[in-house]
């Protein structure tokens, strides 16, 4: 079969101004629980999209950690590239694709860092394995084998085997502060239906875009 030839209707339902809630992180909140709810892979994969001193733009998926108003929470490596892209340039755009149940959000927004309170109270829930993980990976610099980052992990474990973890100084979360939020539904003959909120002084204004 060729790749253009690839396609299904989209059959789920439709969305109304109607079914919406005035807030996005509301409506946002009540679509995450459902896909929760449906037993999603990953529900709170997101792709992060950052953008280089070149302009070039980056994609990867991390994990959603925290939502409420005042924003999308994850946490990463400081000196990761994401990190470095951000330094240069705080806008950001994510992305929930959750395909099972037809439906899409796409954020933009600014990133701000969390405090060390905030870091220190995630990094110390983790289980121990992780906190090991993140204290061993330099994120995304070259490495020449996988066993020099599986030897760094061992020798850690060992290290730490009796007390805790310290919170590396390298290692914290970043805040992205929302201002536009588009949630797409599927639609039968390609019609989809997609609302845009928009920040407006100190307001949310909901706009019905065309698919």
């Amino acid at each position: 079969m060729e790749l253009e030839d690839i396609r299904r209707e989209y059959s789920k339902g439709g969305l109304r101004r109607k079914d919406l809630r005035s807030d996005p992180i509301e409506q946002f909140n009540f679509w995450l629980q459902q896909a929760i709810e449906a037993k999603l892979l990953d529900p709170t994969a997101m792709t992060v999209a950052t953008v280089d001193d070149s302009g070039q733009p980056y994609q990867r998926i991390v994990l959603l950690k925290h939502c409420d108003q005042d924003g999308f929470v994850f946490y990463t490596n400081l000196g990761s590239r994401k990190a470095q892209h951000i330094e240069g340039n705080a806008k950001v755009s994510l992305h929930f694709p959750w395909h099972n149940l037809e439906r899409q959000v796409n954020v933009l927004g600014v990133a701000e860092k969390l405090s060390a309170a905030e870091n220190f109270k995630y990094f110390t829930s983790r289980p121990k394995e992780s906190q090991l993980a993140a204290i061993a990976s330099k994120q995304s610099s070259r490495i020449s084998a996988r066993g020099i980052l599986e030897g760094k992990f061992l020798e850690l474990k060992q290290k730490f085997a009796q007390g805790e973890i310290p919170v590396p100084s390298f290692w914290g979360g970043y805040r992205i502060k929302p201002t536009s939020i588009e949630f797409w539904q599927g639609g039968e003959n390609r019609l989809h239906d997609r609302f845009l909120y928009s920040q407006a002084e100190g307001r949310w204004d909901i706009d019905r875009l065309a698919p």
